[in-house]
């Protein structure tokens, strides 16, 4: 791969990285809204309800909850609304990479280490707060997969590192 393309690869990675991140805090914002148009996948009846119930019956009482919080105390909604702008605030910098992205590398560990941290966070504050196990699983996996973005951009930044210092 020349130089070119790994640099082009390098700049769809982090576009890639810095979607999931907005897309993710976009999801944040409207989360009623999201269980609400996901009803049909995990509600009675559904594929969902019939091969995985104890996930369909979580998915339904989250949405319980969040109609029951929205209704009778909408300011909690705010605090969603925070997650969602903290989003889209860690992406600003991986997007900023992506015009010279051997300058801005330093932003590779920083994410690495903020998807390391997505491990005990999800795993010890999930159990606190009585999340059931399969779902700390699931938000385990926004960590190991933006880990393994972040290790292939590193990886090809190290490339290009090494090719421009020849």
């Amino acid at each position: 791969m020349t130089a070119k393309q790994q640099l082009a690869l390098v700049r769809l990675l982090l576009i890639a990285f810095s979607a999931a991140l907005i897309l993710s805090g976009a999801t944040a914002i409207f989360p009623l809204q999201g269980l609400r148009f996901l009803a049909p996948v995990y509600g009675q009846g559904s594929v969902l309800h019939r091969i995985w119930p104890e996930m369909a019956a979580w998915l339904a009482l989250v949405r319980i909850a969040l109609e029951d919080m929205s209704a009778r105390y909408p300011f909690l909604m705010y605090g969603y609304d925070w997650l969602g702008f903290g989003h889209f605030i860690i992406a600003i910098p991986f997007l900023m990479a992506i015009r010279d992205p051997l300058s801005s590398r330093w932003i590779v560990p920083f994410g690495i280490a903020a998807c390391l941290l997505v491990l005990p966070h999800a795993i010890v504050l999930g159990a606190v707060r009585g999340i059931p196990v399969y779902w700390r699983f699931v938000d385990t996996l926004f960590g190991f997969g933006g880990i393994l973005l972040l290790l292939l951009i590193r990886s090809r930044l190290r490339s290009l590192a090494r090719r421009s210092h020849t």
